[in-house]
Parts: C-alpha cells; structure tokens; sequence
C-alpha cells in the first residue's frame, strides 16, 4: 500500500506525522506523495479539506483517514495518543471504504470565457463582490424558483452541513444522504421583496442555476478557497458524481458526534 502524511503543520502534529510515518514505512508501506492510496492527516478538519483539494484528481483512487491533533472535528477518526494503534490498522486491514457526497459548481461568463469549474467538500458560498445586495434569479431544476435578494447564499454537502450551514440556521444532514442544501445570508423580506426565507435540502439529481441581474462580479468560496469572479453570467451547483472516500477501521457513528460538538458528552 502506497501512502502519504499531510500536517497541519504546527509542532504537535509535525511530530505525529514523522511518528505515523516512521511506524508504516517500518512496516513495508511505501510512501509515495503523488498517487497515494490512502492519506493521513494530523491536525484537524481544515488539515483534511487541504487535502482533499491537493489530491481531488484521482478520488477515485485514493481514501482519507483524519487524525486530530487539536479539538473533535467531523473528518477526524483518531486522536493522536491513538497513532499507533491506527498505524497497526492501517497495515493489518484495507478498512471499510465509506463515501461522502460533494459539490459541482460550474460559472459561465458572458464574454465567452471558457466556464470555471469546482469541487467542494464542505460548502460553496457566493457573495456580491462590490459590497451591494446581491440580486439573483433562482433556478432549480430549470425552472424559476425566486428572485434572491440578500447578503449572499451558501449551498452544503451533507459533512458541511455542520460547518457554516448550521450557523445560518441550515438543517444537519447525515452524510449518507446523496442531497445538497441551500440556505440563505440576510435575505431581504418585506412587502416589496420576498425569498422562500428558509434552507432548502434538495435531492442529488436537482440542479440550482443562480442567474446575476445587476452585479457581475462575486466573491466565492470553495471550502476554505476565495476566489474572485467577474462578468458573471450564470452559477451551476449540483451534487456531484464524484464523491469522497473515508477509510474506517471502526466505527463513526455520526449522531454521537454532532452531540459530542455543540451538546456535550454528558446528560443534562
């Protein structure tokens, strides 16, 4: 097996990475940076976004395993005082390979522009770039669905869901579900201007089209990656036919840690 460490970078999680990596090459895994077939990350969740996006061209090839070295994260299996233990799992058995659902997103431009396409694991947000109201037509499935007028819109996976989704008063979803949400900043409702004004979770085969009336330009996100774009004609957000592989070598049970992170381990 064919496998590479990515760090966060700190001190702590520098010195877990050159352990792990010292047990499975002592153990006749072969690291290999460039098509690994697992990676392991030591620090948090961000830690693992980074990777994903680093070896996004051969998902489907390769799976992830987090190990945190700071606080409980939703991509993070182990702790570090459990490496060893990981490292003997990792070389005694392949694991079970259980897949994540992620984002497409997909921006024409007017001026012809060949189109700009992404892949997110947690979540897009789209914002004016200008600092005015953003102001959007809503397509879903092809058809007019509203007109948005607001701070901006973010759309989740499933594993984002629990990101900045549930700061914005988005439902959490069980990644076991092939669907994409998409909730609202600061819409703007009234007698004049009215939005659905609550998360929509939409199925895997639906589409969202935003269509931009007066800005162009839009500051994106794409997990933890900004971006600017401009002359702006159209953006496609829909569940992607790739998805992400985890391996686990024991179980994650979901729910349990959506309480371990914003209830508490203990009963109240």
């Amino acid at each position: 097996m064919k496998f590479t460490v990515i760090s966060r970078g700190d001190d702590g999680s520098n010195t877990v990475a050159e352990e792990i990596q010292h047990h499975l090459g002592n153990r006749g895994l072969i690291i290999d940076d460039k098509n690994p077939d697992i990676v392991i990350t030591v620090g948090g969740d961000g830690t693992l976004l980074h990777a994903f996006h680093r070896y996004k061209h051969i998902l489907n090839t390769v799976s992830f395993v987090g190990l945190h070295t700071g606080h409980l994260g939703f991509y993070t299996d182990w702790s570090a005082r459990e490496m060893v233990f990981l490292a003997l799992e990792i070389v005694k058995n392949p694991g079970k390979i259980v897949k994540y659902p992620l984002l497409d997103m997909v921006i024409n431009y007017n001026d012809g522009t060949k189109a700009a396409k992404y892949l997110a694991l947690n979540e897009v947000t789209i914002r004016s770039a200008v600092g005015n109201t953003m102001v959007a037509d809503i397509e879903l499935r092809k058809s007019f669905f509203e007109r948005f007028r607001g701070d901006g819109l973010c759309f989740s996976t499933p594993s984002g869901s629990t990101a900045y989704n549930k700061s914005l008063g988005g439902a959490i979803i069980h990644p076991s579900i092939s669907c994409m949400q998409m909730a609202e900043m600061a819409s703007i409702n009234n007698r004049v201007y009215r939005t659905i004004g609550s998360p929509l979770v939409l199925p895997g085969h639906h589409t969202c089209v935003l269509r931009p009336l007066q800005q162009r330009e839009f500051n994106i996100t794409v997990d933890h990656l900004h971006f600017v774009h401009a002359n702006v004609q159209s953006i496609k957000i829909a569940v992607s036919k790739e998805t992400i592989q985890f391996s686990r070598f024991r179980p994650f049970p979901f729910w349990k840690r959506v309480r371990e992170s914003f209830i508490g381990d203990k009963k109240r």
